[in-house]
């Protein structure tokens, strides 16, 4: 039936809510959406980091780098790349990588990101600086004094933040296009079910946003 306002097909209303889907295409799906959603916070952080690594330091408006910021916008970026990669839902492969066709060291980073991750998100050390105890000799040779020296680690760079982004971009376009792939085949499953066996599945009951 069309609406005799304008010929066009009315708009079919937003649903309330849905019938919950299992098995492996939809547990596929729900995986490839987690990661996906991972990829877009990665986005979200080096767009952030680039803003905070590039503040003016000199002109009429000055600003003085946030390193706390930085660090924790780049910790989070490493966490969630690289648990994009988890080997326990071999859903990206280091592999995947290869067919980005991306300019620059993309699998040099790819393995330096893993071991920065391991590093930021030690429970045990200190990412951001090792400490050296010393002490000062007197003129005869006595000791007088301790301090207490420390190496800071060298912090990111924004080429390796943009290089990054990038990454994260190409691989949200390439989860994006397995994540249509697999809804397909989850709507193939569920339009091969009869109304009834639809109606016995876990009703979820969808939030507005209204």
């Amino acid at each position: 039936m069309t609406d005799s306002t304008n010929g066009h097909q009315p708009e079919a209303p937003t649903p309330t809510s849905v019938r919950r889907m299992d098995g492996a295409e939809a547990a596929e799906l729900a995986g490839l959406a987690t990661v996906f959603e991972d990829l877009q916070f990665v986005l979200r952080c080096c767009e952030h980091l680039v803003t905070a690594l590039n503040a003016p330091v000199t002109g009429p408006v000055q600003v003085q780098t946030d390193t706390a910021l930085v660090e924790a916008l780049w910790t989070g970026a490493l966490i969630g790349y690289v648990r994009c990669f988890s080997g326990q839902t071999k859903l990206l492969t280091d592999a995947d990588l290869n067919d980005l066709e991306l300019e620059g060291d993309v699998q040099e980073l790819h393995a330096a990101l893993k071991k920065l991750r391991d590093a930021f998100a030690s429970r045990h050390v200190n990412p951001r600086e090792s400490f050296t105890i010393g002490v000062a000799q007197g003129s005869d040779g006595r000791a007088t004094g301790v301090a207490v020296t420390s190496t800071p680690t060298p912090p990111v760079d924004d080429a390796t933040v943009r290089l990054l982004g990038r990454i994260a971009y190409a691989l949200s376009a390439l989860v994006d296009a397995r994540m249509q792939r697999v809804q397909n085949a989850v709507l193939g499953v569920a339009a091969a079910m009869t109304p009834d066996q639809l109606g016995r599945l876990p009703l979820v009951h969808l939030t507005s946003d209204a």
